[in-house]
């Protein structure tokens, strides 16, 4: 039997080397994959052995065999679904993470992993300008972050109608009211099918041309059942436009009814960090709950989400749990007491790294050179023979069409030649961008959210697109653009 400390140095060594040379060669890698469904089963899909195989074996094959299939979202020139990379202390923070492997549902558990996700979230409260009251959850996205949130609210709002939802489940209990616009993202959806609310007490209300909910239509929706509880989700950034729904104005009206507001700022909270861009989260904190990503803005690594809730008795009674065998700590913070999770990961560690590493400030240049980017690189592909700009940046996120240039062109035609467009920069290796159906049209999302994202990122795929349209296919160039070996 090998000494502890050397079965683990030949695979991690080993390991280091080829996430650098990843990391490192991030400009001449290409932005999507380049090996096909079948191709990465057939590296992939091995005999499972009886006896095992030694670590360093296993690891090396691994890198081999996902080549070609590793997207470049740790790069610059990834623009698809709002992903950013990892900034290099919450990645370095994240390898010790997986090396210290604390459980960090308690402080009993691991109590640094305590004590450093109760400073983060303090942090990120003071960062995202919300209440210093509000209690907070670290969660695996913003997925989890909106079912904790409305977890609370559930709670909150039966308690006042004499339910303990969590004793008596929701079985006979009133039935919670839900408005939102019709742009909502699913991760909403999911935590009301989760939670047992159910997508039929859904009320989809009109938005204006820009996205917003009218308050007019918010005040009526309400006025309509008074007594009865309700859950209004406004949105911090439109996955597809980035728009802003008016909370100085909604808020109060939602407040006047005894509506829970919850906020839906996946990505789009992070306005409040930056002083050029905090006018569009006026207002925000007054809403009762809100959910952030970490992995999307703050650039940590996968998997890492935010709950933040202005009721704390509310979040924590809806999810806090205590057994025998548990051991308590009267002056500690026990993490599950506040999300959903038992064992989990300490993913406090990544953002705290990160936030340190960034500063106040650091944060904020973040969040303004990702938008100036979105807006060059959406405005300027926009402008492209054949391309049309369906929606401006107001912060991160942009749209364009590429339109069908024979004359009697349908908007079938257009949507097409949009999605075909797409797949053609996508094959050149320059740029990854998704599609989207955007009021009707088929559209490319252009979504900037790396700390890595340049100046230089930007000149080089305005040229690969322009290359594209003209030739109808990816630049020659796009052929160089392979996953480096060791």
């Amino acid at each position: 039997m090998q000494k502890s400390e050397s079965v683990f140095r030949q695979p991690l060594s080993f390991a280091l080397d080829q996430a650098l040379l990843h990391l490192e060669n991030q400009d001449r890698l290409a932005a999507g994959a380049t090996a096909d469904l079948d191709l990465l089963r057939k590296q992939l899909r091995k005999e499972l052995t009886d006896d095992g195989l030694d670590p360093g074996q296993v690891v090396a094959e691994l890198v081999h065999d996902v080549e070609g299939g590793i997207l470049g979202s740790a790069g610059g020139r990834f623009f698809g679904w709002v992903v950013g990379g990892s900034l290099p202390a919450a990645l370095a923070a994240d390898w010790l993470t997986a090396a210290w492997d604390q459980n960090a549902a308690m402080y009993t558990c691991g109590p640094a992993a305590a004590i450093v996700e109760e400073v983060a979230g303090a942090w990120l409260k003071e960062v995202l300008d919300l209440p210093a009251q509000a209690s907070f959850a670290l969660v695996s996205g913003c997925q989890m972050a909106h079912f904790t949130c409305l977890a609370a609210a559930r709670h909150a709002l039966l308690a006042k109608r004499g339910w303990d939802v969590e004793r008596q489940g929701l079985y006979g209990a009133p039935p919670i009211r839900i408005f939102s616009s019709d742009q909502r993202h699913g991760t909403f959806e999911r935590a009301v099918r989760l939670l047992g609310l159910g997508t039929r007490h859904i009320g989809d209300l009109p938005t204006d041309s820009q996205g917003r909910l009218h308050p007019g239509a918010l005040a009526q929706a309400l006025q309509s059942n008074p007594s009865a509880p309700a859950i209004v989700l406004l949105q911090a950034g439109d996955v597809n436009s980035g728009a802003y729904d008016a909370f100085d104005q909604l808020i109060p009206i939602a407040h006047e009814h005894n509506a829970w507001v919850h906020v839906d700022g996946a990505f789009g909270l992070w306005a409040a960090a930056s002083p050029t861009y905090r006018h569009l989260v006026r207002g925000v904190s007054t809403a009762d709950s809100w959910a952030t990503d970490g992995h999307k803005w703050l650039n940590v690594p996968y998997d890492c989400g935010y709950a933040f809730v202005l009721d704390s008795e509310s979040h924590r009674a809806s999810l806090a749990h205590r057994a025998p065998y548990l051991t308590h700590d009267s002056g500690a913070r026990d993490q599950m007491d506040w999300n959903p999770e038992w064992s989990r990961r300490a993913r406090g560690f990544p953002t705290y790294a990160a936030l340190r590493q960034l500063g106040r400030n650091g944060v904020a240049g973040m969040v303004d050179r990702c938008c100036r980017h979105a807006h060059s690189l959406t405005t300027r592909i926009g402008r492209l023979p054949g391309a049309e700009l369906l929606w401006e940046p107001v912060i991160n996120q942009g749209l364009v069409r590429f339109l069908d240039p024979s004359p009697d062109a349908t908007e079938r035609d257009h949507d097409r030649r949009t999605d075909e467009t797409i797949a053609a920069i996508l094959s050149t290796g320059e740029a990854f961008f998704g599609g989207t159906t955007w009021r009707g049209r088929r559209a490319m999302r252009i979504s900037v959210c790396s700390w890595r994202t340049s100046e230089e990122d930007v000149e080089r795929v305005v040229n690969a697109v322009a290359r594209s349209l003209t030739q109808g296919r990816g630049s020659e160039s796009g052929d160089s653009l392979t996953e480096p070996r060791a």
